[in-house]
């Protein structure tokens, strides 16, 4: 992969974990805050974003099987800023050494070039 497509890549997955953290944490905020009208609104609001989120990840210009290692990475840095700015949950220790994992598996998975 080429700087350029990891670039490429990454902006696509950036793109796409904002849309799937923030869609998700619309729905949790209509099924557990809201009723009536304004839960349905908030639903169909986060089902947009969760059609968007499966879009922009499948539009990525890399192949599946190595775009998946970024976007887990991506999704774990994403999913933390959502956190902390939708619930102001900071993470704990443990969730900052086992996001040190994801990403650095992530980053395995997707850039480790195997011996041929």
């Amino acid at each position: 992969m080429t700087a350029t497509q990891a670039a490429q890549a990454l902006g696509f997955l950036l793109i796409a974990t904002t849309l799937e953290v923030s869609g998700d944490a619309l729905v949790r905020r209509a099924l557990f805050d809201h009723s009536g009208l304004f839960r349905a609104g908030l639903l169909c609001a986060g089902g947009l974003l969760l059609l968007g989120y499966g879009s922009f990840l499948n539009l990525a210009p890399v192949e599946f099987g190595r775009v998946v290692g970024l976007y887990i990475a991506t999704l774990f840095l994403v999913w933390q800023g959502i956190t902390y700015l939708a619930f102001r949950a900071v993470p704990t220790g443990p969730v900052l050494a086992g996001g040190a994992l994801i990403v650095a598996g992530g980053l395995i998975v997707t850039f480790w070039q195997p011996v041929r």
